[in-house]
């Protein structure tokens, strides 16, 4: 990019692989004088991560009150689930919270249509949206704490507020009271999710990588952030890379930190939240969003693998969290550990990458038989045209084809990786360790007409790529009317599988391009970027996803509560036989 450095002398990979074992007593002041010759100096941030991941996992074995929903109930609605994976078109780390706002949206949507829900039970919302969510295997069962739906339910409430306050103010027209209750459905999904799975290790994971991040980083010129603006672009960018979060997730984090008392506010702080709400609906999505944002998620993007296998590790070994911190120090231990989960994820990245990819896939053309009856047919009649066989089944099997080429010419990590990413982790992890520092110019001045020139060539290579993808549906005999919405649903497809191929580089700790990479870009990102708007609105206009909200899950819903409540109306029965 021409912005960002990797500063000389330190950088972990330019070491001799055997340099982590061998530590000198003068390496180990901190925690003891006599470390062994394996024991390595954790980066304090690391060393907070795993006292206070340990503490929960010790703490989460104390008593309490599990949720148990019926195994009948739950494996037909784990069916209905895998169905809903198709249609939502939606990557695994996002299903749970798609399937919370799904029940929000079927619950509430019916009563925002012009009443008023402010005398809405959140205690009963709470607890409907906890058992649906164990029913469907989003949560496990018998494991869930029901203390947590008293927190849940408190936090239901600030939404039902905002939604209140919505429904009443008059300034708002049709469209934009839709868009903003669907954003502060979204928001809600983001805090039940949080509080229901409690994610302790993904937070302080996600804690530790800023905070190294924010240290490794520096800003030139150093006037151009401040130190709270510099930590609050890397925070965004470690939460967008390592786990994918999407905006909504962290716009929502970045309410939290904006307004402190935003988990437990008051009736007037509610008041003034309300207000405020439509603000961030506007503005929140360029707040993370702008070029700025960019600089810091190629940074990111360089060294999520580290903390992505360090989530892996503390996974594996969460059975025994006193002895975390010292299988931790141990260097020789991790990097066996690391090695292990490196090697389980490569071995599966083909498997998930296809599986991705099929429901991907499987999601376009759905939606393309859909829009194939109900808006290509009509409009080919309207023109007097009309579908052959051939043009028929080229409709449907082009868009496949994009998808599957795009994704089995993806290449897994070279060998050569792995030491790669052992090195970076040892960086990264210890304080004993080469470290790499990352510059970022912020105010970097570009020749005008430069930019000028490469914004026509972008121009010229958009419009040849799209003429392109027409000019092959028209010579498929499809009607003109056909040729132009199937030119988009290419770009919907092809920005899906950019999406796919971008998580194929979950493993590496450095971009690792060639040429072939670089005319596939040539071709895709003008194809991708359409796309991504396209998806956005498909979200939005997704005539298949709300047929199954409200006629198909609204009595499935109905049927799920009533095989559970027939349940266990026959245990009772049952114990009094004896």
């Amino acid at each position: 990019m021409g912005d960002i450095y990797i500063s000389p002398g330190k950088s972990a990979n330019n070491k001799n692989p055997e340099r982590a074992f061998k530590n000198t007593p003068q390496e180990t002041n901190t925690y003891s004088e006599k470390l062994d010759e394996h024991k390595g100096l954790l980066n304090p941030h690391i060393h907070t991560l795993v006292e206070k991941y340990s503490q929960e996992l010790i703490q989460s074995k104390k008593d309490f009150t599990p949720i148990h929903v019926d195994e009948i109930a739950s494996r037909l609605a784990k069916f209905y689930e895998k169905i809903r994976k198709v249609i939502d078109w939606k990557d695994d780390n996002v299903l749970r919270r798609g399937a919370i706002e799904r029940i929000l949206k079927r619950i509430l949507f019916p009563r925002l249509a012009g009443f008023s829900i402010s005398n809405f039970d959140p205690d009963s919302l709470a607890e409907m949206i906890t058992m649906e969510l164990i029913r469907g295997g989003h949560l496990p069962n018998h494991i869930v704490p029901k203390e947590r739906i008293v927190t849940a339910s408190q936090a239901l409430r600030k939404y039902l507020h905002f939604l209140e306050y919505i429904t009443n103010e008059k300034s708002f027209k049709v469209k934009q009271r839709s868009n903003l209750t669907t954003f502060i459905l979204e928001i809600a999904a983001c805090e039940i999710e949080e509080i229901l799975t409690n994610p302790i290790k993904e937070k302080e994971i996600t804690r530790a990588m800023t905070q190294i991040l924010n240290e490794r980083i520096s800003v030139t010129p150093e006037s151009s952030l401040d130190h709270k603006e510099k930590l609050r672009l890397i925070k965004i960018s470690t939460q967008r890379v390592l786990y994918d979060l999407d905006d909504n997730y962290i716009i929502y984090q970045l309410l939290k930190e904006t307004y402190t008392f935003w988990q437990n506010p008051n009736n007037d702080q509610i008041k003034d939240l309300s207000r405020m709400i439509p603000s961030w609906w506007k503005n929140g999505y360029e707040k993370i969003n702008s070029p700025i944002n960019r600089k810091f998620d190629v940074i990111a993007e360089k060294v999520d693998t580290v903390f992505m296998l360090l989530d892996d590790v503390l996974e594996k070994i969460k059975d025994k969290p006193k002895e975390i911190p010292t299988e931790l120090e141990n260097k020789e231990e991790l990097t066996k550990l690391i090695t292990e989960a490196y090697e389980a994820r490569y071995k599966t990245l083909k498997k998930r990458l296809a599986h991705l990819a099929v429901f991907s896939t499987l999601s376009v053309f759905l939606s393309n038989w859909v829009t194939f009856y109900i808006i290509e047919v009509p409009l080919a009649k309207v023109f007097y045209e009309g579908f052959n066989l051939f043009a028929a089944v080229s409709d449907f099997l082009i868009p496949t084809f994009v998808m599957f080429f795009l994704i089995i010419i993806i290449r897994p990590p070279r060998k050569e990786n792995l030491q790669k990413v052992i090195n970076t982790s040892l960086g990264f992890i210890y304080k004993d360790e080469g470290q790499e520092h990352y510059q970022v110019r912020i105010n970097e001045k570009k020749h005008k007409l430069f930019n000028v020139f490469m914004a026509i060539i972008y121009i010229i290579t958009t419009w040849i790529v799209f003429s392109g993808i027409a000019y092959i549906f028209y010579i498929a005999q499809l009607p003109i009317t056909s040729v132009v919405f199937d030119t988009f649903t290419i770009a919907l497809t092809v920005f899906a599988a950019v999406v796919v191929r971008n998580q194929s580089k979950e493993l590496n700790v450095d971009e690792d391009r060639n040429l072939q990479d670089f005319f596939l870009d040539i071709i895709t990102l003008p194809l991708a970027k359409v796309g991504s708007v396209l998806a956005k609105k498909w979200k939005e206009y997704n005539v298949v996803a709300i047929f199954f909200n409200f006629i198909i899950e609204t009595p499935l819903a109905a049927v799920l509560d009533f095989i559970q409540g027939w349940s266990e109306y026959l245990k009772e029965r049952k114990s009094e036989l004896h």
